[in-house]
């Protein structure tokens, strides 16, 4: 993490050169409780002013505005050739890619799980917002399918991926309906992804890092770094909506630096 960056963490990702990732923490803002203090998110309850505020205080370390996203908990990717369509308002995705120097990506979260996407060569990147249902649904393959097209060649064996800060396998308790959706369309074996609660029957605890390499392997990519960060454990530096209802969000961001 360098000293420009210090509201933010650096993933522990090795990435080409060229290409930068980090994420933010709660912390280093201006939001007030319970948004305390670096939420990002618009749509949260938080007062827009000190949202503005913090989203200013991250572009300060960045070489250009983000590229928000309306996030939805779909599988809509945003690319360059959408954006240019869509002009200045968020693009209603729940990922993005880019091929162009300085077009920051970004996501937003407070459990759900941020993937970071890079080509080894690290000519296109890639950043997605994937809860259980926009996983089930599809949104890293979309990703993953967009990217491809701007590089076209692109292999899945080369493409980098990291999984950021989530919910964690003990805190993600989840309905049967979920565990059915997913053992319906994988062909890999998913106990471990889903562990019974003996006390509560028909509830399992489900771990979203091993869904999404699941379906990330599944794609013939094995470069899948992250993974050990539980927002819902982490009060400090994480928001969590699943342990505090009222919350923030905190942002993943992935850009091809102009500066080589």
């Amino acid at each position: 993490m360098t000293k420009s960056l210090a509201l933010h963490q650096s993933p522990d990702w090795l990435l080409p050169a060229g290409v930068k990732a980090a994420f933010t923490t709660r912390v280093g803002g201006v939001s007030k409780p319970p948004f305390d203090s670096f939420n990002l998110g618009l749509n949260a309850g938080d007062d827009l002013n000190d949202v503005l505020r913090n989203r200013e205080i991250l572009r300060g370390v960045l070489p250009a505005e983000p590229q928000w996203l309306k996030q939805v908990h779909g599988t809509q990717v945003s690319t360059p050739a959408s954006r240019a369509l869509q002009g200045a308002q968020p693009y209603e995705a729940d990922a993005s890619v880019s091929n162009y120097p300085n077009d920051v990506l970004v996501v937003l979260t407070a459990d759900c799980l941020p993937v970071l996407f890079s080509s080894r060569a690290g000519d296109v990147v890639g950043a997605a917002h994937a809860g259980w249902r926009g996983l089930s649904a599809g949104v890293l393959e979309n990703t993953v399918q967009e990217m491809r097209a701007l590089s076209p060649g692109l292999l899945p064996q080369d493409i980098l991926v990291w999984m950021g800060p989530a919910i964690g396998p003990q805190a993600f308790e989840v309905g049967q309906d979920v565990v059915d959706v997913f053992l319906g369309q994988s062909h890999s074996d998913l106990t471990a992804a889903f562990i019974p609660i003996p006390a509560s029957p028909g509830k399992y605890l489900a771990n979203l890092y091993l869904l999404a390499q699941d379906r990330l392997r599944s794609l013939g990519i094995n470069s899948i770094q992250g993974g050990g960060l539980c927002t819902v454990v982490d009060r400090a530096h994480f928001f969590s909506y699943r342990r505090d209802q009222v919350t923030g969000r905190f942002a993943s961001l992935i850009w091809i630096s102009s500066e080589k």
